[in-house]
Order: C-alpha cells, then structure tokens, then sequence
C-alpha cells in the first residue's frame, strides 16, 4: 500500500460541560489552560496534516483561535468523543484518510503515541489505539483505569473496569508477578470511512455496562489495533488528577 500520500487530521474534541469536573478545558495548569497544553503537544507531532480543536463553547474557541490554533464550533451534545470528531471531519470538508481523536484533557501525550497509532492506520488497521503496561496494584485495581487484553496480532479482545485477565490461581494481589497486565491510552485512530459508520452504530448492552464506548465497536464486529506506548498518560477528571498534572509538570521541566 503507498501510504506517502496519507493524509492524516487530528481533532481535540473539548467539551465544556463534563461532568466531573466542568470547564475543565479550560482550568488552568501552570498558569495556561489545559486545552492548549494538549494543543502545543499534539502539534509536535509531524505525522498530522492538520490540527483542530472541536468544541461546544465559545469560551474554549476563543482560546484556542486567539492561540493562533484552529477550532470548529460542533453539537453541545454528542454520545462521546468519536461522534464530535466524526461531525467535525464533516465540517472540515477536505479528504482526509483517517482521523487521530487526541482527548481534551490529556495534556502530556506525546507526539511519538500520535505516530505509534498513525502507523497503525497506515498499515491497515481501521482502529487503532495505544495500551501501556500496568505495574501498581492500585492503577490494576480502580475502576477508573481500563484495562484491555489483546491477541497475538495485537487486536483488543476486550476493555474492562475490572482487572483482565481474572487470574484463578493467586490472590489479586499477586497478579502482576503472574502476568502481563495492559491499561488503555485513551486515543483513537480511525479510517476516515470507519469514523462515518462507527458515529452510525447503535448503543451496545457491553457498552452500557462498562461506560466504554470501544465495546459498541468490538460488539459490532470491528477489530481494534493496539500499539504498546512506555509512555505515561495523566487525564485530568478530578481537582485531584489537576493537582496531580501540575506535580508531574513541575518535575519534568525539571528534568528539562
């Protein structure tokens, strides 16, 4: 497949409205907001023809445009992320081949985890995602990190709150010396004609029951490529993971 003529949009769907922590967008970290710390980080990325933030606020639009950003104005309300980017990639009105969903509120990804899924898509995956290994009991054991288990080729099987595998023969808390345990880097790359039919997919039980919108993708037959990221992911839900993003920002520009 020639894949030199690949064209690849990513889109940072940033809603105001969420739910556990609202206008979160928008809060600040290191005195800028969370947005365009994503913004700035997704740029890095060479891979990406185009950026664009797809929002529901005027708020979040001025802040991103008056960056010198792209935004575009979509539905207040949408089932989850991949429905706004499937909307968006409509709006945008220019052929592109596939489309990397980045999250509003992960300012630290990095422009190697955009390329690790954008690789994916250029071999033939028509969704691709990133898994990284799990090695704390407590990341293991909360309901807030997903789990994922994959085959031999690298295709989710399935994603779970729960810790996956169930391993019969130790206690939970011997699990991780016993096997190798993945959490879920919540991005998302799609064939542009993939994004189209998976915005058209009708809500799955698996789905519900989870709260994870890849288990209506999964329960309607299409395959999900995972690539292994060392890199770690800090979403910001709560005032708690907030304060924890600006430890993580003090230390690494530290580093730096």
């Amino acid at each position: 497949m020639d894949t030199s003529a690949f064209r690849i949009v990513g889109i940072i769907p940033a809603r105001y409205g969420a739910s556990r922590l609202p206008g979160k967008a928008l809060l600040p970290l290191a005195g800028k907001p969370v947005v365009l710390h994503v913004l700035e980080q997704v740029r890095k990325c060479k891979v990406l023809e185009r950026v664009v933030v797809a929002t529901d606020d005027q708020r979040i639009f001025d802040v991103i445009t008056q960056a010198g950003g792209e935004a575009v104005m979509t539905k207040e309300r949408h089932p989850s992320g991949t429905d706004r980017c499937a909307e968006t990639l409509e709006k945008l009105q220019e052929p592109y081949d596939a489309v990397i969903n980045i999250q509003g509120d992960e300012p630290f990804i990095e422009a190697e985890q955009i390329a690790l899924v954008a690789n994916l898509l250029r071999e033939g995956a028509a969704i691709a995602t990133l898994v990284k290994a799990i090695d704390q009991y407590d990341e293991l054991l909360s309901p807030h990190t997903v789990k994922v288990i994959s085959n031999r080729k690298g295709q989710a099987l399935y994603f779970s709150r729960h810790p996956i595998p169930y391993y019969r023969n130790a206690p939970v808390r011997e699990w991780l010396q016993h096997g190798a345990y993945y959490k879920h880097i919540g991005m998302y790359g799609y064939r542009s004609d993939t994004l189209r039919e998976l915005s058209k997919l009708m809500v799955s039980p698996l789905e519900l029951s989870e709260s994870l919108e890849q288990l209506r993708w999964l329960d309607h037959g299409y395959e999900i490529h995972t690539a292994v990221t060392l890199h770690e992911s800090i979403g910001i839900d709560t005032e708690e993971d907030l304060r924890a993003a600006e430890t993580f920002l003090k230390s690494h520009s530290t580093r730096k």
